[in-house]
């Protein structure tokens, strides 16, 4: 049964839900579900790094309730408040492969919802940082499975047929950060021996998991995506259901909710 379906049809699954590398834009989008995904999805260890954080947080509980192991990595864990018994919450460098490593060990996959803040004055390199030490522990620990996250239009050329106000005003603001996550991808998409997958959602809302299907793309952004944010439990649903799936393995999928 596949797992996708041409926009606009009618999606075969129960239930809700890198520039084309062949052409200059992106081809159609495709709609996906997820919401019964997850139910054939064996119990897997998972190690989220960025748990503390908005979507973090909606990635770590959604994970318990899908019965999965989760050991989130935080640099401060006194911020996560989640108590579960499959929860193990421990304190590491995201910069130091010496530091991840040990957490590493024994892992199926590596979960990344990092987010580094824009700056104006110098260039942000957080994104890429973290990746070169998370891929290096990953090798280190023989764990070869990433999920990880970035945005829109992170390919500096990918904006130009965007709305006005995001091509003018917001992406100008975030240029040091997408420029960055670019960076991140492209270490990424270098690597043979790693099966990553960069999911690519638009701007961010503070909102729980939805039962709405996802339009996705391998691209920089949707071309027939209507809204400008998904909510972040509608992305951590979306990642979560890739540990099912090897459709978007070394590949980078766009989304926004329908």
């Amino acid at each position: 049964m596949s797992l996708v379906s041409e926009a606009g049809r009618k999606s075969t699954l129960p239930g809700s839900l890198s520039a084309d590398r062949d052409s200059k834009w992106p081809q159609r989008g495709h709609c996906y579900n997820t919401q019964n995904h997850a139910l054939g999805t064996p119990s897997m260890k998972i190690v989220v790094l960025g748990a503390t954080g908005q979507t973090g947080q909606y990635l770590v509980n959604q994970a318990l309730q899908q019965g999965h192991t989760v050991t989130a990595v935080a640099r401060n864990p006194g911020k996560l408040s989640v108590h579960h018994d499959n929860l193990k919450v421990v304190e590491a460098d995201i910069f130091s492969e010496d530091s991840l490593k040990p957490h590493f060990s024994g892992q199926d996959v590596v979960m990344s919802c990092l987010g580094f803040p824009p700056s104006f004055f110098s260039p942000v390199t957080g994104y890429s940082r973290s990746m070169n030490s998370v891929v290096g522990a990953m090798r280190e620990a023989r764990v070869n499975r990433i999920i990880t996250m970035t945005s829109w239009y992170t390919e500096p050329n990918s904006g130009v047929q965007s709305p006005y106000l995001i091509r003018f005003l917001l992406l100008p603001m975030i240029r040091s950060v997408l420029t960055n996550m670019h960076e991140m991808e492209q270490f990424l998409q270098k690597t043979e021996d790693i099966n990553w997958t960069v999911v690519r959602p638009p701007g961010l809302k503070n909102l729980p998991a939805s039962a709405q299907e996802f339009l996705t793309h391998e691209g920089y952004f949707v071309p027939d995506g209507s809204g400008s944010a998904a909510g972040r439990g509608d992305v951590a649903r979306f990642m979560l259901s890739l540990l099912n799936t090897n459709a978007w393995v070394k590949k980078g999928v766009a989304i926004i909710t329908k």
